[in-house]
């Protein structure tokens, strides 16, 4: 078997951490990863990430052999039983920074590996099958359907991560500015009971963003999740009143904001005082795509 396939997912920002009650919300921002998947005859799935050679590529490779066990069978391989990948994921999106490069790796690999068999998927099954990768390695304590969904369409989602349920989905055209500091936050590692805790802000946060009020969701996710994981809420009261919205993204450790492209170079300002990094962009309305 000898197939090639190349497919770019975006980051996504958040608006309600789902490790409270498993709903969650988040929209795709203009920062991408790329993923590219060789097939071959090997049978064996295994992975690299460029600029990283000690990076766990165990994500990206179960990725592309769910894809297998999944599409193979649609595919023009004569021995799906066989088939092999590579994998290489590359890309702007900073790794356990909360900006969903885990979800991006994921949805890129899986529809990179269609690509490779010459196969077309929804892009719901699709995100799936990366969500079930996510679980089976252990890099997502919820799963992560609302990240995932959000990299995979495009545009802002809230979604029921328990039965892997898109419960809303629309546009949403904004300017962004993200920072992340020099650390990183590794989700498997998010203090679970201690975010239960606040369960009822959550479902706050939640009647918010099913009523489209998606800037004041982020920000009362925001000041929650700070206090729950142990996280300063300077960056959120620097951003106010001035943004849309601002929150800690996923578990940390980054903060991404909402708003008119004017107040968040001001912000920006304000943030770059910090040690890290900043980028400005914008909501993305498309979400993963072959390349």
């Amino acid at each position: 078997m000898d197939g090639h396939g190349r497919a770019t997912a975006p980051a996504a920002g958040t608006v309600l951490n789902a490790l409270a009650t498993h709903h969650g919300s988040a929209f795709a921002i203009d920062l991408e990863t790329t993923a590219t998947v060789d097939l071959d005859d090997s049978g064996e799935f295994d992975g690299d990430v460029a600029g990283h050679p000690d990076a766990d590529t165990r994500l990206v490779a179960r990725c592309a052999e769910l894809a297998v066990e999944r599409w193979g069978d649609e595919s023009a391989a004569t021995d799906t039983a066989a088939i092999g990948a590579h994998v290489t994921t590359e890309g702007e999106i900073p790794m356990a920074a909360g900006l969903k490069s885990s979800s991006a790796a994921a949805n890129a690999t899986v529809v990179a590996t269609c690509d490779a068999l010459s196969v077309d998927p929804d892009p719901l099954d699709a995100c799936r099958v990366g969500v079930q990768a996510a679980r089976d390695t252990g890099v997502t304590v919820t799963g992560a359907f609302d990240d995932a969904s959000a990299s995979m369409l495009g545009g802002v989602v809230v979604t029921d991560n328990d039965r892997d349920e898109l419960l809303a989905h629309e546009e949403l055209d904004s300017h962004a500015l993200v920072w992340w500091p020099n650390q990183q936050a590794f989700s498997a590692d998010a203090d679970t009971a201690r975010c239960e805790r606040i369960a009822p802000m959550a479902r706050l946060v939640e009647e918010l963003a099913l009523d489209g009020r998606y800037g004041e969701a982020m920000t009362v996710n925001g000041f929650a999740y700070c206090a729950a994981l142990g996280f300063p809420t300077d960056p959120l009261v620097e951003a106010l009143p001035d943004v849309t919205g601002v929150s800690l993204s996923g578990t940390g450790p980054s903060f991404v904001a909402l708003g008119e492209r004017d107040a968040l170079e001001s912000l920006a300002d304000r943030w770059n005082t910090r040690e890290g990094t900043t980028w400005l962009t914008t909501t993305r309305q498309t979400g993963c795509r072959t390349t």
